[in-house]
């Protein structure tokens, strides 16, 4: 069971996870548990790392240090105040070495990824504390173990590793053996090099430590809890007539997920698909709710569209030249430059005179892709090279969806009719989604356009 930022963001949220994991735990069932950091402390890490690395006078270090010591302390003292003095030392030695490195990052004014990594793995280190201690409280056998002391192993690229095949026998001799008699608490988010360095797995990379504890335990199923019912038909924030899903399949999942659905991790979805373990979505504030089942089996609806999502804070990039045609090796040039710069290319659309290739790229990225791109129209390659940051990339999701005649004319007949610009199209072979680029001004207008086309609000007979 893997619990996110809001589930343990304050006292109360951490009784209900403990209530939660108490009440399975009475019926029998072996669990591991994988914690966030409590809501918005990762955002602060980040911050007060920029600022001691930037800052010209003293940072404010210290205040910073105990303004979290108070907010986790109270939060302990709270929801296990049997437990207060022996785990709020352990608190206080970490805030202590996390004081020291801060102070060195802005003495040397120098905050390395290597540095970084470390700082903003605080946040779990702190709750998974908090977490285990509470479920003592309750008289429940637990212990709070990291990341490297559960045994993830990852890849040397930090903010954004990779987990290594070698972790799963470590994290299972080191975890199995744990669950008959007690509850380990692991931090997610984070794990540690085959050297012992601390690497962070990305943003939201709890859900896949969850996933990769599951698999490493040939776990029956990884629930992921969360702070909605479930994996919606859109996102709620904007379409007021959402509807959860009962069930999706993992090819699904990462369509939605990667497209912008935040309710779970584009990279939690694989570790379970390679054991076929069914992934859960539930909500803790309603722990009763179904929530989501995501599994293997596809399980295809009469109207075949399940899903309309969307990704904001994108841009385009046009690349344009007739000299691109029928040339060799032009795309190869393109998408290397770009790789070797560590800029992810989203979604791709060439147009069939080979005059056009066209890609969506995150926003912040752009200025060095432009850069990057700018050696292939020296060389005369390329003609030109333009931008647009006012879009927005679009997806409809749904098993077998491209294989259904008439799915992708509803689509842009739909679009057409309200007047909405389609700017980009591109779609795969996996059958699974159709994604195009739309202006932002248009965005919300043609995700309830096509929520509403396709009656994603009311539930399948066949569900």
């Amino acid at each position: 069971m893997k619990f996110g930022g809001t589930s343990v963001g304050d006292a109360e949220c951490i009784r209900r996870t403990v209530d939660i994991l108490e009440r399975y735990h009475a019926e029998g069932h072996e669990m591991a548990v994988v914690v966030s950091a409590m809501s918005g402390v990762t955002d602060q890490l980040h911050a007060i790392a920029a600022e001691a690395e930037s800052s010209v006078e003293e940072p404010p270090i210290e205040a910073f240090i105990q303004a979290i010591r108070a907010k986790h302390m109270k939060t302990l003292e709270a929801v296990a105040p049997g437990q207060a003095a022996a785990v709020g030392s352990v608190i206080d030695d970490r805030l202590e070495n996390l004081d020291h490195i801060l102070t060195a990052v802005h003495a040397l004014h120098e905050l390395t990824r290597r540095s970084k990594d470390y700082i903003v793995s605080y946040g779990e280190r702190l709750s998974a504390l908090i977490v285990s201690a509470a479920l003592r409280e309750r008289g429940i056998s637990s212990s709070a173990l990291d990341g490297c002391e559960a045994g993830i192993l990852t890849t040397n690229k930090h903010g954004d590793a990779l987990v290594l095949p070698t972790s799963d026998p470590r994290i299972n001799s080191r975890i199995l053996p744990l669950l008959m008699n007690s509850v380990p608490v692991i931090t997610g988010y984070m794990g540690c090099t085959p050297e012992g360095i601390v690497t962070t797995l990305g943003r939201s990379g709890s859900d896949y430590s969850g996933a990769i504890v599951g698999r490493a335990i040939d776990a029956d199923e990884v629930w992921i809890w969360t702070d909605v019912d479930g994996v919606m038909t859109s996102d709620p924030r904007i379409i007021k007539n959402v509807r959860v899903l009962p069930y999706v399949s993992y090819r699904e999942a990462m369509e939605l997920s990667f497209f912008g659905a935040k309710v779970l991790h584009p990279k939690s979805i694989e570790p379970a698909m390679e054991k076929d373990i069914i992934v859960r979505v539930k909500n803790t504030f309603n722990p009763d709710h179904p929530g989501t089942i995501v599994r293997r089996q596809e399980h295809r609806e009469k109207r075949v569209v399940k899903a309309v999502t969307h990704i904001e804070r994108v841009a385009l990039v046009n690349i344009n030249g007739v000299q691109m045609i029928g040339r060799p090796g032009v795309a190869r040039e393109i998408f290397t430059a770009l790789g070797d710069a560590g800029i992810n290319v989203m979604m791709i659309s060439q147009a069939s005179s080979q005059a056009n290739i066209s890609l969506i790229i995150d926003e912040g990225n752009l200025a060095e892709a432009l850069e990057v791109l700018a050696a292939p129209v020296k060389s005369g390659i390329v003609r030109e090279v333009t931008s647009d940051r006012n879009v927005v990339a679009m997806a409809v999701v749904g098993a077998g969806m491209a294989g259904t005649p008439g799915i992708s004319g509803r689509i842009f007949t739909a679009l057409g009719k309200a007047g909405v610009n389609v700017m980009m199209i591109s779609q795969g072979s996996s059958e699974v989604n159709v994604s195009f680029v739309v202006r932002q001004d248009d965005s919300r207008r043609a995700l309830q356009l096509l929520h509403d086309e396709f009656r994603l609000s009311e539930a399948c007979d066949d569900e």
